[in-house]
């Protein structure tokens, strides 16, 4: 009984594994040990040790079957909440998406608006563009009259470069001339003093020979040599000629 019981567990093991050289083996042995009219309680024994193991199997795989529709249940209830809470989320969902609707129509009108600013803006950025492009025009033109009026301030700085050494020139023309005059003056008034010197004496002299005429008359006998004392009057001295100038330039003054 214990090789009748052994032969078959390795027979229903070699049948779980396919095994089908062993299983050929067990079936020699069984064969050989026990005839071949046994042979069918060999395989009988193995189909319902199978079919047990087949029920026991699908006992368990319901009982597995069972344990996963609860659990399925379980997750069904969840998928349920969760829908519900899904559906008021929706909901809000749904009222919050109006809400935007009535958001964006609000700024699809002030987005119109801004786009009619933006087209003014644009024709005032053209126009200023303009303006700008005709400033630069006449700061053009104004940079070219500022450079001919550099070059214009240029010529005449020269200009009065030369005229401010003409003028140097002049100047000490002038003060030459000043000197030469004062000498002239100095010229003229000795002659004017010379000649007021003679004239006096001139005067002098015609006075003494009326004098002397008139004393002929009335004395003839007087000795010639008392009328050529009166005659002859002495002459004035001349100043020095650097007492001169001082008195030439203080009389100037006094003038």
């Amino acid at each position: 009984m214990l090789l009748k019981n052994h032969l078959i567990e390795v027979f229903k093991q070699s049948s779980l594994e396919n095994n089908f050289l062993l299983k050929e083996n067990v079936v020699l042995k069984w064969v050989h040990r026990f005839g071949i009219d046994s042979l069918n309680d060999l395989l009988i024994h193995s189909s319902l040790q199978k079919e047990n193991q087949r029920e026991e199997e699908n006992q368990e795989q319901m009982s597995l079957i069972d344990e996963v529709h609860e659990e399925n249940q379980e997750q069904i209830n969840l998928i349920d909440e969760v829908h519900e809470e899904n559906q008021e989320q929706i909901s809000l969902i749904n009222e919050v998406y109006e809400e935007n609707q009535g958001q964006m129509s609000l700024i699809d009108e002030v987005h119109e608006e801004n786009q009619e600013q933006i087209n003014l803006i644009d024709e005032v950025h053209e126009e200023n563009q303009e303006q700008i492009s005709l400033i630069n025009e006449v700061y053009e033109e104004n940079q070219e009259q500022i450079n001919l009026i550099d070059e214009v301030h240029e010529e005449n700085q020269e200009q009065i470069s030369l005229i401010n050494e003409v003028y140097e020139e002049n100047q000490e023309q002038m003060s030459l001339i000043d000197e030469v005059h004062e000498e002239n003056q100095e010229q003229i008034w000795l002659e004017s003093f010379k000649t007021l010197e003679n004239s006096e004496e001139t005067n002098c002299e015609t006075n003494y020979l009326k004098i002397s005429n008139n004393n002929q008359i009335f004395n003839t006998k007087k000795d010639p040599n008392q009328i050529n004392q009166y005659i002859k009057k002495p002459k004035l001295p001349l100043p020095n000629i650097k007492n001169l100038r001082k008195w030439i330039n203080k009389d100037k003054k006094a003038s």
